[in-house]
This record gives structure tokens, sequence and C-alpha cells, in this order.
């Protein structure tokens, strides 16, 4: 444990060192932490906004596909709390009560409601949520193993919430603990209680990050992809290992440190998502000897199957990403060049695309005719609803070359291409992170263009 909480200071003095963040980085550096933060918190527990939706809810106040209205709701209310539990971090002086607890459930959960559970025997019913109240029925969670873990029962809530209060005031007194220990008990000790009939993992997340900000630490996002591993962790902590939980925790921060320090260093920090993945990448390309290499090299069929195993999914995909953002425009199209052979296309990018592939290989190619080197996808958006003047909005490019022993993959939003043999497919997380790469930059184009027009 002790090793990993060095790490964390090393990083910790490190981001000090770059202090103060420019105005441009630190406001980089909050996007991408309340973005994270919202989205996967409420994701977590079964709010069903994508990640874009969340940003154009968050950010442009906008609604996009079909959700329950409470959906929307809570996570703009979660946006909410989590801006409050930082402005009481940044107040050295104020100490954290149970009001607050009960205050950050009631801005939560917005207002009363129905919900389907469970009663004793098995037998279903509806439940008023009550909201800024402690539970008045008792809860359970079922375990990994099938066991059902009690929570506090609703007369021993009160007082076992008093009891964590105390012992929260007493760490804070002795100053024994690292905070992302504090941080990470205090989050399982609220769990083990909890207190409320709804949003206890929300409020446990929040009140974790309210003790690391307040410990000068960034916030730390438990993503909804690793809800196993996170669940597992305080499975372990249920049966006694709760450095386990903390080791989690750790975990998560030093990928939040990580982040913060690239922000500060000015580095592109919307890439390629989280450190695993990126040392996964690497493995990939490094993970094969030089003279395996040419194994498979350029030639009608190889390309044709990259063509169908990976660029289509590619190109499916952002497709489907862009769609999210043709709400904001009045219209959009596409270029698709094979080689400096242009086409236009409407909105359906891929049925296009599989069209063209068609026709060039059956007019252009044979086994001793001319080589394809590159296809370029290329797509623009026109006039922004919201603002009064007219314009195009370039909304990305991909790029695809063809070399003798590798194809490369060119993306908006990244200086490095992706490198792939010719035995090689992307797979989905480096499609997950292309189309999320195009995304991301062509969303700050838009609010830069939203922030300029209001000026």
């Amino acid at each position: 444990m002790q090793s990993i909480i060095n790490k964390i200071d090393i990083l910790a003095n490190e981001l000090k060192s770059l202090d103060p963040l420019s105005a441009q980085n630190q406001k980089r550096l909050d996007k991408k932490f309340r973005l994270e933060f919202n989205y996967n918190s409420n994701h977590i527990e079964g709010n069903t906004l994508t990640y874009g939706e969340t940003a154009l809810l968050l950010i442009f106040d906008r609604t996009e596909g079909r959700h329950e209205l409470r959906e929307y709701e809570e996570m703009k209310a979660h946006d909410v709390a989590f801006k409050l539990i930082k402005e009481w971090s940044m107040d050295k002086e104020r100490p954290l009560t149970e009001t607050d607890i009960k205050n950050l459930n009631e801005i939560l959960l917005v207002r009363p409601f129905w919900k389907e559970a469970i009663i004793q025997g098995g037998q279903p019913t509806n439940r008023l949520i009550k909201i800024g109240n402690y539970k008045e029925y008792p809860n359970h969670v079922r375990l990994q193993n099938g066991e059902i873990f009690e929570y506090a029962t609703p007369i021993e809530t009160p007082i076992k919430m008093g009891e964590l209060m105390e012992w929260y005031r007493a760490e804070l007194e002795n100053v024994k603990l690292h905070p992302v220990e504090l941080a990470a008990l205090f989050h399982y000790k609220f769990v083990c209680i909890h207190p409320f009939d709804d949003g206890n993992g929300r409020i446990s997340r929040l009140l974790m990050n309210y003790v690391l900000i307040k410990n000068n630490f960034p916030p730390v996002i438990i993503k909804t992809d690793d809800k196993k591993n996170y669940l597992n962790a305080l499975n372990q902590a249920d049966v006694g290992n709760t450095n386990a939980f903390i080791r989690y925790v750790a975990e998560q921060l030093i990928w939040s440190l990580e982040i913060s320090i690239k922000a500060a260093k000015g580095e592109n920090i919307d890439e390629h998502g989280d450190l695993e993945k990126k040392i996964n990448l690497l493995k990939k390309k490094l993970g094969r000897k030089a003279d395996e290499i040419v194994s498979v090299k350029y030639n009608i069929d190889s390309v044709l199957d990259i063509i169908k195993n990976s660029i289509n999914l590619l190109i499916n995909e952002w497709e489907t990403k862009l769609k999210e953002f043709d709400s904001l425009f009045f219209s959009r199209n596409c270029q698709i060049a094979f080689d400096n052979q242009l086409a236009k296309s409407g909105l359906n990018i891929i049925e296009t695309f599989l069209r063209l592939t068609h026709e060039y290989f059956s007019s252009n190619i044979n086994q001793d005719g001319i080589k394809l080197k590159e296809i370029n996808f290329h797509t623009a958006f026109q006039k922004l609803r919201t603002l009064a003047t007219n314009g195009n909005y370039h909304g990305g490019e991909i790029k695809v070359v063809f070399h003798n022993n590798v194809y490369e993959i060119y993306f908006t939003g990244s200086k490095e291409p992706i490198n792939k043999l010719y035995d090689e497919y992307l797979d989905d997380n480096e499609i997950e992170m292309i189309v999320e790469t195009i995304g991301n930059w062509l969303f700050n184009n838009i609010e830069t263009a939203l922030e300029n027009e209001s000026k």
C-alpha cells in the first residue's frame, strides 16, 4: 500500500510544481473531470444518457436521444451537486455536516418519486422515495457469491451517521490517514450505512471527492466500464479487506493526477483514455519482431480484407457519432476520395463508401494494375442552428494510407496515426478512441463558436 501512496505523492508534487495552470489548460481539465464524473457516476447507477448526450446537456443545455425526463433531471442535478462539493472543499474552515449530506440527496433526486421495490417475502411493490430524509425501510444488496449484505436498519441509520461524522472529524484532527485513505474509507463507511432510499452510490462518490479536493487532489473517476472491479473492491472490503478498496481508489487517483499533469503541460487529455489503454496499444505496436512485419504485404485481397473488417466498422461508428451532432446544424455532407477521385454523399457515409469501394476495385484495380494508396473521408456541417452567422463547420476527417507492409489511420484531433499490419484489424477500443477524439474536437469547435458569438 505504501508504494502506491508514495507514487501518488510524487505525482501530486509534480502537479504542484506546474501550478498555476494557464486559464486555457485549467478550463480543459475542469471540463474533462466535469463530464467524466457526471457521466460515469450516473451511468454506474443505471442512467442511460451517452457521454455525448451528457456533454450536450451540461454544456449546451440541449437534450438528445429518447430518455426518461428523470434521467435528464438527475444528470443536471448531479452536476449541481458536484459544483457544490467543490465549493465546500474550497472553504478550508467549513465543516462537513449531516445536513450537508441530506442536502446532497435532495439535490440529486430532484423531487419525490415512486420506485419499484421488493418487500420481505419477495413480493414486488411501489415505494415512494422521499428526498433529503434518511430511509424509512430496510435495504440490502446481493453480493457476487449470492449472499445478502444488509445495510444499517432505518432505526440504526441516524446513530450510525452520527458515528460516521464523529469518526471523520476525529481523523481530520489526528491526521494519521493519507487523504486517499480517508476519502476511500469515508466512501466505504457511508455505503455500508446506505442511509437513503436512493442516491447512496452517487453521494458516496461525491463525498469521496469532497475529501480529495479539500486536500488539493483532483477528483477520482470510477469508470462505468470498470464497474465490475469497483464492486469487487467494495465486496472485498465487506469481508474485512478494506485495503483492497483503498488500493482501488488510489489507482484511480493516479489516473486523475496523470491527466492533470498532462493538462498542466498543455498536452492532449482527450486522445487515448486511461493509461491501461495506452499501454495495451503500445504492447500491440511493439509486440512483433521486425522480421515478422513483412509476413502479410499489400495486395488486393489484404486491402479488401482491411476495408471489410476494419475501415467499414470505423466509418460506421463515426457516422453514428456524427448523427448525435446533426440536430445542432441545418445539414451535413461528406466527401469520400479514393486516390483523389471525389464523390459527394449526403448523410449516409457508410452506404456511399460501400458503393464506391465496389466501383473503384471493379474498374481500377487488378493483380497487375494501379495500387490504391489512400482513402479520405471528410465531413462538413452547414450553419449552427443557434448562431446568427452563416458558414460551414469542418466535422472531421479520417485518412487511411496503404503502404507496402502496413496501413495507417490518420484522424482529426490526433497528431499521431494508428499503424497496423495487414493481418491486424482495428479493435473496439481503437475504434472508440478514434471516434471519440474526432467528436471531442468537433464539440470543442462548436463550444468555441458559441462563446465567440456571445461576446
